[in-house]
């Protein structure tokens, strides 16, 4: 970047930046102190906070700033404090760019998705993943960009779904368990258990947090049907979004309830809204399910029949064929997708054949945090 310029103003509370090939931005004089990197504010070797903003005195202001190269020097009062900043990591952090606070927003680094998906599925070949970080840190990408990956080559045995887990996290266990076994069942617990089609949703809506990355492996598929499904729903919220301003608003600005209580000892319960925003517009997460959720109680009377209707149509996108991607997993298989993000479903199976999959959850910060890791070690 090619600043040149460091211009003091507003009693040293504010500097901006400039450079004839560079475009101005202003910084507050707290936030470069809050934000110094020299050995006395942060430790040099884990870049953790040695001080706390009590620390810094409430009348903080520069005194002196000026541009040398690639590097920026300040003086802070009363402290009587010189700092250096790298302009480049300033540039790179500045927030006096006009951001958007468009709501809907899709996060950094994702992009939405619908059917036309269906040609190029991201999928990694396990004992690549496992070996190569190259392709390891490919497939975690396309992960974090589309919400889901597949998984080929995993060993056909009880429990290989964890080797997966193993790449980048651990497992969350729940009341299902360490993982939990997808085959048809007796007298279920739980729907997933059954031969039944189940519309796209989002896992254990009921949880807060709901654990943000689901897993399933395929031992077996011998039976008729059953083919899996995913639906982007970022993309879906999206187009609510477009279709109706008034609608997507009242399921961001409202809590759903959810509630599961199939087994004894257990009663789970969230109040969070369906599709969940950041305030500053970006989509965090959606939680929809059909069969989790309970009574409705935190929509005003003049608004629950709007929201109703909100509900439906959202409901509608997310049945629409246009939204999914659709496969019929294999022994050796398997598929990891954000919960937070991603619905998945599946198609009715007959009772002849076998279908057996397995499925435990992790949590995204461990995954997120691999490919990071991975970035910067290029």
């Amino acid at each position: 970047m090619a600043y040149t310029s460091a211009a003091i103003s507003d009693e040293g509370q504010v500097l901006t930046l400039s450079g004839p090939a560079a475009p101005p931005f202003r910084v507050h004089a707290i936030w470069l102190r809050d934000n110094a990197k020299d050995p006395a504010t942060r430790d040099p070797n884990n870049g953790q906070r040695l001080i706390t903003l009590s620390d810094i005195p409430a009348d903080t202001h520069l005194s002196a700033a000026h541009i040398d190269g690639e590097t920026l020097h300040c003086t802070f009062e009363p402290e009587n404090k010189s700092i250096i900043y790298d302009l480049n990591w300033l540039a790179d952090h500045s927030y006096d760019d006009g951001q958007s606070r468009e709501r809907g927003r899709l996060p950094e680094h994702a992009e939405a998705w619908d059917s036309g998906l269906n040609a190029s599925v991201p999928v990694g070949h396990y004992p690549d993943l496992s070996s190569n970080a190259d392709d390891l840190r490919n497939w975690l990408f396309q992960i974090r960009r589309y919400g889901f990956a597949k998984v080929s080559g995993l060993p056909i045995t009880n429990g290989s779904l964890f080797n997966i887990v193993d790449l980048f996290g651990y497992v969350r266990e729940t009341n299902y368990g360490r993982n939990f076994e997808v085959r048809t069942e007796v007298n279920p617990v739980n729907l997933a258990y059954t031969g039944l089609g189940l519309q796209a949703h989002t896992d254990n809506p009921y949880r807060d947090p709901v654990p943000s990355i689901q897993i399933l492996a395929c031992l077996e598929n011998s039976a008729e049907g059953g083919e899996n499904m995913l639906v982007d729903g970022f993309a879906c919220a999206r187009r609510l979004r477009d279709e109706d301003p008034v609608g997507f608003d009242l399921l961001c600005n409202h809590s759903a309830r959810f509630e599961y209580a199939g087994e004894a000892g257990v009663r789970l319960q969230s109040n969070r809204p369906m599709i969940e925003l950041s305030p500053e517009g970006w989509l965090v997460a959606l939680r929809f399910n059909s069969r989790s959720i309970a009574p409705i109680t935190d929509v005003p009377f003049d608004g629950m029949q709007a929201y109703y209707a909100a509900y439906r149509r959202l409901s509608e996108i997310i049945d629409d064929p246009a939204m999914e991607v659709t496969f019929k997993m294999a022994p050796g298989e398997a598929m990891v997708f954000d919960n937070t993000r991603i619905l998945h479903a599946r198609k009715g199976y007959s009772g002849s054949g076998k279908r057996w999959l397995q499925g435990c959850y992790t949590d995204k910060d461990g995954l997120l945090s691999k490919l990071a890791a991975m970035e910067v070690d290029g």
